[in-house]
């Protein structure tokens, strides 16, 4: 079985799972120094920073940072993040700088930025987090996509403790991009398997349930509905999937709120769902990342952890 346990938000308005899941007219801005410190955040890009937050946060959440020193084997501890727009402006502006002056132009403080894989890197060299390290860019699915890779290298013991992190930045480069403002933040979970956190003492928030992915809502959700006993008690979707979701049941459009989620999408539907579940949802959370129109939907179920919880299949 495998669990979340520890979330961390780095959201506008929102720095806790019971904000993230309530929050309807959030206001202000993340600033990292006042999370981390100042120390090593000179040169590092916008998406880079918050990234730290979130990783920061969860990290302490979950009892695996003390003193700002990992409690366990860093080795055995992976960082996978989502971003599809991370260090995008990194990459147009060394770009340009290239066309315009050639490579002597370029900032050195620039390049090491450029790397498609300088979120997850950073989170690593930072906390001392030595086990897989990835990047996942493959558009609003990718968030959850990550939870499921999270999911496998625990199952194949690549890792104890997986860190899973979405984040996007809001700058003009992005904005141009999508063709408006997107979130400036993110959200991060710790996923484990039961036996592992229980040998910690760590308090689970949430059980992974079964995750689907494929090319329409629709067919997800019979696929989930085939696969989970219970009905959702809740729901996380964008609006546009919302007509292939059963009825009766309370759902949010997070997009709503906070504009464009991007790569971050999936987990911060997750955080947001185990706000809800420690609220008091009376069943699982479902949540659905992509639409139709997308390259490709997924969707994942979470639910509150039971003494005689049993595994769902992960297809």
């Amino acid at each position: 079985m495998i669990t979340v346990t520890g979330v961390g938000v780095a959201m506008p308005g929102a720095d806790s799972a019971a904000a993230l899941a309530t929050a309807r007219n959030p206001e202000g801005t993340v600033e990292p120094a006042a999370v981390l410190g100042k120390k090593g955040l000179r040169y590092k890009d916008r998406a880079t920073q918050l990234g730290l937050c979130a990783a920061q946060r969860v990290l302490t959440d979950a009892g695996l940072l003390r003193d700002g020193e990992p409690t366990v084997d860093g080795s055995r501890t992976a960082v996978l993040v989502s971003s599809n727009l991370g260090n995008v402006d990194t990459v147009c502006r060394v770009t340009r700088t290239i066309a315009e002056e050639g490579t002597h132009g370029v900032s050195p403080m620039d390049t090491p930025n450029a790397s498609s894989n300088i979120i997850a890197s950073e989170i690593a060299i930072r906390f001392g987090l030595k086990g897989p390290n990835l990047t996942l860019c493959n558009g609003p699915a990718s968030g959850l996509d990550a939870v499921r890779w999270g999911a496998a290298l625990l199952r194949s013991d690549r890792a104890d403790h997986v860190v899973v992190v979405g984040v996007e930045p809001d700058n003009e480069i992005v904005r141009g991009l999508v063709g408006g403002p997107v979130v400036d933040g993110g959200a991060a979970l710790v996923l484990e398997r039961a036996e592992a956190a229980e040998a910690r003492g760590a308090t689970v928030r949430a059980v992974v349930g079964a995750h689907t992915r494929g090319p329409d809502v629709a067919g997800n959700i019979a696929e989930l509905a085939e696969t989970e006993p219970e009905p959702p008690a809740a729901w996380f979707a964008p609006a546009a999937a919302a007509p292939a979701l059963p009825a009766g049941r309370p759902g949010r459009d997070l997009t709503a709120t906070w504009g464009e989620l991007s790569g971050a999408l999936g987990v911060v539907q997750c955080a947001a769902a185990i706000g809800a579940l420690d609220a008091g949802a009376d069943g699982p959370v479902w949540l659905v990342a992509g639409t139709d129109t997308d390259d490709g939907v997924a969707t994942l179920v979470l639910r509150r952890p039971t003494p005689a919880a049993a595994e769902p299949a992960l297809r």
